[in-house]
């Protein structure tokens, strides 16, 4: 009996301990991502979702991360019709002698030299270089110091919150040569936020996806057939056809320096699915940075995206909200007006996450305080948002992203006129009255 006891209370201990194994405390919010970075942040590209993030709001050293503001501003100006990508540039004393640099990413550019644009854009968009990437700052504000001020102020219509942009090419101002942009002090140095340079990237391939072009080019060789021929490896190389090649990966940026250590901003595409990564001073399973790091950080987080998201339309385009298909309409020839969504609503949904409840939000601009609208009314006017009502903790990158789509009117209500007006004032003064004496013989029984 007392050994049956014994056996008894081994097994239960055994169950108590197999249970506490399984049911352990996920090591962050996803319970899936453990990315050994400073900051890192992952998020989907069409509606800004975030998937994952790691002290992403912490203002870091970006290094060559920077240069995709520069990208913005060029590619901006281009379409804008302010700069052509055939437009010549001379080169200046300051980006002549920074791009003799070798020990720098730099394509050497000659003092008495002239290069196209396009030239010096791909040069720095596929091999960062740095002295090129100075001559465009140049090309589309005169100086350096002048195009700092662009970016600061590009970055606050961005609406990017923890940045300091201090050069065009995230060089440390020390390696400038004691030429650093007039305005800041030789031990300035580029910082953003994870978050501030996934939103950065989110603009330029949402506002410019023609960057993307560019960034995947996995060698060129700039000024091919001259003397001056330089091989150009891009550093991203997660790039399908280099040594970490990444199926779908096609962007976007790399930046590594002393002071930021190695970063990565990615974005690849997968059956019409892209997300986008930041990394900040990756390190390894030693806890050591390098190149290798960055990537297989980025690849980590980039896996765990493709292997447990999707974007799914959830409500489709022109649906009806039940218990709102109408809305009530004053002084209209009609006393309601029907509603539907203007556009799918679509979401990142993890596997296994399927259910949804709708949430209909007024658009309280258009609605009286009895919450009723007033004629006339157009056809196609926004009386409101769709959404889903689901808590969110992690939120989208900038504001709701998709989140939301309009909810619509269906058809247009004419003002009704004065005699209609006067007719329904006197109906309802008399059904009020009518009203009033029922209830008041009512009362007497």
């Amino acid at each position: 009996m007392k050994r049956s006891l014994f056996q008894k209370f081994v097994v239960c201990l055994m169950i108590l301990l197999m249970a506490m194994t399984v049911i352990q405390k996920p090591a962050n919010a996803e319970g899936a991502l453990d990315i050994n970075a400073d900051a890192a942040i992952l998020i989907e590209a069409s509606t800004g979702k975030i998937l994952y993030e790691k002290n992403s709001e912490s203002a870091l050293g970006i290094a060559s991360m920077t240069k995709m503001m520069t990208e913005y501003l060029l590619l901006e100006a281009i379409k804008e019709g302010k700069v052509s990508f055939e437009d010549e540039y001379s080169v200046s004393e300051a980006v002549y002698k920074v791009s003799q640099d070798t020990s720098l990413s730099n394509v050497p550019l000659r003092a008495d030299g002239t290069y196209t644009v396009k030239e010096l854009y791909e040069a720095m968009a596929i091999y960062s270089a740095n002295g090129a990437t100075m001559a465009i700052a140049e090309t589309i504000a005169g100086t350096e110091a002048e195009f700092v001020k662009m970016m600061n102020k590009k970055a606050e219509e961005l609406g990017l919150e923890n940045y300091k942009f201090v050069n065009s090419s995230g060089l440390n101002n020390k390696d400038l040569k004691g030429m650093h942009p007039e305005g800041t002090g030789p031990q300035d140095e580029n910082v953003m936020s994870a978050k501030d340079t996934a939103k950065l990237a989110y603009h330029l391939i949402h506002d410019f996806p023609e960057v993307l072009e560019t960034s995947s080019i996995e060698k060129l060789k700039f000024r091919e057939g001259t003397d001056d021929v330089t091989n150009m490896e891009n550093w991203n190389w997660m790039l399908p056809g280099l040594v970490y090649g990444y199926e779908g990966m096609d962007g976007l940026k790399t930046g590594t320096t002393d002071f930021a250590g190695f970063c990565f901003t990615g974005t690849a595409e997968r059956n019409g699915e892209r997300y986008i990564t930041v990394v900040m001073n990756a390190k390894d399973d030693n806890n050591k940075g390098s190149y290798e790091a960055r990537f297989n950080q980025t690849k980590e987080m980039l896996d765990y995206a493709f292997n447990n998201y999707s974007v799914e339309e959830i409500y489709p385009k022109g649906y009806e909200i039940k218990g709102n298909k109408t809305l009530p309409v004053i002084k209209g020839k009609e006393k309601e007006v029907s509603i539907k969504s203007a556009a799918p609503l679509k979401r990142v949904v993890k596997d296994g996450e399927k259910k949804f409840k709708p949430k209909f939000e007024l658009n309280k601009d258009k609605f009286t305080k009895d919450k009723e609208l007033t004629a006339p009314i157009k056809k196609g006017e926004t009386v409101g948002y769709l959404s889903v009502d689901l808590k969110d903790e992690l939120g989208y990158i900038t504001g709701n992203g998709q989140a939301k789509v309009d909810v619509v009117t269906t058809q247009k209500v004419e003002k009704a006129n004065w005699f209609v007006l006067s007719m329904r004032a006197v109906g309802g003064f008399f059904g009020d009255l009518w009203d009033g004496i029922t209830s008041t013989v009512k009362g007497w029984f």
